[in-house]
């Protein structure tokens, strides 16, 4: 039970928060720019300054030169997911972009806003090696997941070298790489306290004011008619439970090899959290943005966070006994 309950405490919070934006967006408390002003808040303060004081304080060359393998095992799992969904998906979606969108949702998890926070919450001490390991997903995500899965096909501008590379020159790498190269340094000594306290300060408001936009845009939802689709229920289920059943099986496997570079319980936590977490946002806002029915992505969202408060805390019970 040390990780139940702390995990489903946390969840709790987590879920609290997503009913006052939920509350807040129903009840027209907010405006109409909400949504948009919070991600943006989100995107360009909140999340870089999280990652930014991250590579300041743990990235070092000795750290560095042990977590390696964590980014060749982040994009292992990235793929075998990413199969799996393909294959899956094709079984129960007749429709090709629904198929598309529905894949995406269930290749790319929230190993973001909510991983973060939970993950930050309950292995603080490692959540430098977290962020490494999701960097791989990030990539993968921006670059194969979002212009191949979730801009429609019929969209008549292709892809260019620079719309490729374009995602990844944001906020989170730019201080990403900033941080990296004052933890190298060893500049981080020097950093004034006021500057640090300002990093820390919005750092700790990124998730709550992440799950409150989780409320907030599940909230515009027509929530009667997405609940009424059993396809929901059929990606939801594989991803917030097939998914970590599969992951906690090949960490039960690497259980009883060696403890090495490659398989340790870092690379098991970060894994499991990975695998366990919901259906990230990202394919929601997305093909909103192009104009296309985002409204299955919307209810695998929903849906699988809903699943989540329970299987979360259940799997790292069980991962706690497997590696007792």
């Amino acid at each position: 039970m040390e990780y139940f309950l702390p995990i489903f405490n946390q969840m709790l919070v987590l879920f609290a928060l997503i009913v006052i934006g939920f509350v807040l967006s129903r009840g027209k408390f907010l405006p109409d720019s909400a949504t948009a002003v919070l991600s943006k808040l989100e995107n360009i303060v909140l999340v870089p300054a999280l990652v930014l004081g991250t590579f300041i304080e743990n990235c070092t060359v000795s750290t560095l030169s042990q977590v390696w393998p964590l980014l060749v095992m982040s994009i292992v799992m990235a793929v075998i997911f990413a199969v799996i969904s393909w294959v899956c998906t094709k079984c129960y979606y007749k429709e090709g972009y629904a198929q598309k969108v529905a894949a995406y949702c269930m290749t790319f998890s929230n190993f973001g806003f909510m991983g973060n926070a939970i993950f930050s919450s309950l292995f603080a001490d490692i959540f430098f090696e977290y962020v490494l390991f999701t960097l791989p997903l990030w990539a993968m995500a921006y670059g194969w997941g979002v212009p191949t899965l979730l801009i429609p096909a019929e969209h008549k501008e292709k892809p260019t070298l620079y719309s490729r590379v374009k995602p990844f020159i944001n906020p989170m790498l730019v201080c990403m790489l900033i941080g990296m190269v004052i933890g190298l340094t060893g500049l981080g000594a020097y950093m004034p306290n006021p500057i640090m306290q300002v990093i820390d300060s919005s750092a700790a408001c990124m998730s709550p004011i992440a799950m409150i936009l989780t409320g907030i845009t599940l909230g515009q939802l027509d929530l009667l008619a997405l609940i009424k689709r059993w396809t929901l229920y059929v990606g939801s289920i594989i991803k917030v439970l097939v998914y970590p059943l599969i992951m906690l099986g090949i960490i039960a496997l690497l259980n009883l090899l060696p403890t090495s570079l490659f398989i340790n319980d870092v690379f098991f936590k970060c894994s499991l959290c990975v695998a366990t977490m919901p259906t990230g946002l990202t394919s929601v806002f997305v093909p909103a943005a192009y104009g296309k029915d985002s409204s299955e992505a919307a209810g695998l969202a929903l849906v699988s966070h809903v699943f989540s408060l329970g299987s979360i805390p259940l799997f790292f019970m069980l991962l706690q006994l497997i590696i007792a």
